[in-house]
């Protein structure tokens, strides 16, 4: 890792330890995050030629994590009135668009794009504060440290022994071997991160262990996933917002997936 990585990512961490304890610092961080991710996927998009609606997607996409800190509820399922709000205006925008070439795509493209970055990077925001019964604060910490341990884990195994393509139509640089670390260095940051999870039977060491491996896991098909979407716009890295670490996408594309799972298991398990 040369030093402007290194430095890159000292500060990445430095931040999210003081958004972790700070709720302002953590809207802000997030806020930051979700309109860096939003323009860099649809400045791909752009990119193939597809005609998408960028900014009205930016805008309502920072509204859905705004909503969710501030618990802005209008309706019973409030979270979906913005997918509607935002597919009525597509719609009414084109509309007035001269040409209708890729109308669908386009259109359905945006709508993807403010699903997949705003609503899933959300998730973190409902972790930590919208879990009954729990201190949403360590939750949070919990599969953050899981999910980009394991991210640390595929980079430091695979760059040292990769030498087996996992998917190399997908990613030629990910390998077998970086695989197998980024499920072992997950499965250990959760037994390390134990005491960030409720005390209980629910969470013995074996359970914990399995939390590590299949959340671990849920955070490398995140980020085979967004190596799908770069491949499919021939491009390396997503963006270069954040120095010597690549795009915003490249950052945060592990955790798109694993923060909804990882909610929506501790939801169940809290509410027995």
């Amino acid at each position: 890792m040369n030093r402007d990585r290194f430095f890159s990512s000292a500060v990445m961490i430095g931040l999210s330890l003081v958004a972790i304890l700070n709720q302002w610092v953590f809207i802000i961080v997030l806020l930051a995050l979700t309109t860096g991710g939003l323009y860099e996927f649809f400045y791909l998009i752009k990119k193939k030629g597809i005609p998408i609606y960028s900014y009205t997607g930016i805008i309502l996409g920072v509204l859905i994590p705004l909503s969710i800190f501030f618990q802005f509820e209008p309706t019973k399922r409030w979270e979906l009135l913005f997918i509607v709000l935002l597919l009525l205006m597509i719609f009414v925008m084109q509309l007035s668009r001269r040409d209708n070439t890729n109308a669908i795509i386009g259109i359905s493209t945006t709508l993807f794009g403010v699903l997949y970055v705003s609503w899933f990077f959300s998730y973190l925001i409902k972790i930590r504060y919208l879990l009954p019964g729990s201190d949403g604060m360590k939750l949070l910490g919990f599969i953050l440290l899981v999910t980009k341990c394991g991210d640390m884990g595929a980079l430091l195994v695979g760059s040292k022994i990769g030498k087996h393509p996992l998917l190399p139509r997908v990613s030629p640089n990910k390998t077998v071997e970086g695989s197998i670390g980024s499920f072992a260095f997950s499965a250990i940051a959760a037994v390390c991160a134990r005491s960030l999870l409720p005390a209980g039977p629910s969470f013995s060491l074996i359970r914990v262990i399995l939390m590590g491996l299949f959340f671990g896991g849920i955070g490398q098909l995140g980020d085979i996933s967004e190596s799908l979407i770069k491949r499919d716009c021939n491009v390396k890295d997503s963006g270069k917002m954040l120095p010597a670490l690549g795009g915003v996408l490249d950052a945060i594309d592990s955790l798109l997936f694993s923060a909804p799972a990882f909610y929506f298991y501790m939801a169940q398990v809290l509410m027995r």
